[in-house]
Parts: structure tokens; sequence; C-alpha cells
């Protein structure tokens, strides 16, 4: 015997319907909307951040800093003390909208004093000679300087102005606490008007409310090595006395706030402890 397929017209359309079936679909999925722009493009997902046509995405970090400043004294600090130095460490939070909140601690050094002859009359006689413990001139002498600390909050906003989203312009303003003194040192030893907390009369420790603003650059890569930032910074601090009494003030119960200023050169160096991974995506043009 002898068998033969037989395929009656009504197998040959069905067949016939099911391979173009196939083929529109297939046709979809290359060419389907999602897969190409409105202008043509085809989408690519690069990691090469080093093409000018790659576009970062803003994303969520938090980082630790070191910083350092330089500021110039206003008001009543500057009738004592010249410019200062600064170094602190700081936290901050990064939203995806570009939106910081942080916490900052500086420690202030270096200010000398403005007026050579402060201490006439009081640890020096009116011509400016130290007489030591043992009613002699001293050959030694002492040392002076403004130190301040401070610590805040902050709230911000990085504004970009390139393709690098996570970095641009930074705006921040704050509040926290500021105090400073004036430190005075005795290396030898030879002053008893210093001794234990005889020097507590003459260092004028204050303290009180501040705020402070910033404008400056933050600048993030993705090798997480090149990210810092740098600006200007300003501080208006309202302060009182913490000593009940000052050397040759008096007591300080009713001594009012006193207002001081700071203008700066600001700098610092992020170190990254978390950002959320995105996928980024651009278009061949």
């Amino acid at each position: 015997m002898c068998f033969s397929n037989i395929h009656t017209e009504k197998d040959v359309a069905s067949n016939r319907l099911l391979h173009l079936f196939l083929f529109l679909a297939s046709a979809f999925f290359l060419f389907a909307p999602q897969n190409v722009d409105a202008q043509g493009s085809k989408p690519v997902y690069q990691t090469d951040f080093s093409s000018k046509d790659y576009v970062d995405t803003a994303a969520p970090m938090i980082w630790l800093d070191a910083h350092f400043a330089y500021h110039f004294p206003m008001g009543a600090l500057r009738t004592m003390f010249k410019n200062n130095f600064a170094v602190g460490p700081g936290f901050t939070f990064k939203s995806a909208g570009n939106w910081t909140v942080g916490l900052h601690f500086d420690y202030m050094f270096g200010a000398n004093m403005r007026d050579p002859d402060y201490f006439n009359g009081t640890l020096a006689n009116n011509d400016g000679t130290v007489i030591d413990g043992n009613g002699l001139v001293s050959q030694g002498g002492i040392t002076a300087e403004g130190r301040y600390w401070t610590i805040g909050a902050d709230f911000g906003k990085i504004i970009p102005v390139d393709r690098w989203k996570n970095s641009g312009i930074w705006l921040k303003i704050g509040a926290g606490y500021f105090s400073h003194r004036l430190r005075v040192d005795d290396f030898s030893h030879q002053y008893p008007q210093l001794d234990n907390n005889y020097a507590k009369g003459y260092d004028q420790r204050s303290g009180g409310f501040a705020l402070n603003q910033f404008i400056g650059y933050q600048f993030v890569r993705k090798n997480r090595m090149l990210n810092f930032f740098i600006g200007l910074e300003f501080y208006e601090m309202w302060t009182k006395p913490n000593r009940n009494y000052i050397f040759f003030q008096g007591p300080t119960a009713e001594m009012p706030a006193k207002f001081s200023g700071l203008i700066g050169f600001k700098a610092g160096w992020n170190i990254p402890l978390y950002e959320r991974k995105t996928t980024t995506t651009f278009y061949y043009r």
C-alpha cells in the first residue's frame, strides 16, 4: 500500500495564518516604539563614564567629608583677632532630588591677637614688661591666639549645570552653636597669674546661637575619588560670656550678647558611604 499526505484547503489557509502571525510578532518586537526614540535613534546602555554622550543620574547618596577653611572675622571678633584657619568633619545625606541635609563640626585656630599691647596693665606692666613668679623680668613670654569651635546642622540644594546630575552649584543654610575664647599659653610655667583656674579669668570664653551659609560647587564622579566641594562660607554669631567674671572687665551677668561674623573660603573632600545604583540610558543621535 502507498500512503501520501493530503492537505485540504482549510489546512493550507491555517498554515498561512500561522506564518503571518509569527512574522508580525517578530516585526513588532524588532521595531516596537519602546526600542526606537522619536527621531529613530536606538537606545543603548552605557558604562563608559568618560564618553561625552554619558548622562549621569541624580541618586540618593550619603557621604562624610573632611574640610578646611580660612576666615576673615567681623564684628566683636575683629576687634580682638586676625584671620583664622578651620578644619573639621561633616556628614551629608543627598536625596534623588538633590536636596541635602547635613551635620558639621569646625575647630578654628591660628587667630593672632590684633592688639599686641592687649595684656599691658594686666599680665604685663604698662610698658609690656612681664614679671615672673620670682619677681624678675621674664625671659620667656606668653602666647595668645583665638580658638573657636562650632557645631550645627544645615539644609541645602545642589543645582546641576551639566550632564553630571549629582554635581552642581551647592547652596546651604544652617544653624548651630558657636564658642570662642582667647587661649593664653605659658610655656615657661613662670607666671602664677596663669596657674590653675586663674587662666580662666583671661580667656573671655563666650558662646551662643549661630547661623551659617555656603555657596559653592559640589563635584561628584563615579570613580568615588574625585568627589569634593569648594566655595564661600559665612557665619553670623550672637555670643555672651560663659565665665562669671573676667579680669579687668568685672562680672559678666549683665553683659549683653555681642555680634560677630566670619567670611571665608572653604573646601572639602567627600568620602562616599552609600549610593543607590542606577542604570543610565542615553541615545546616539
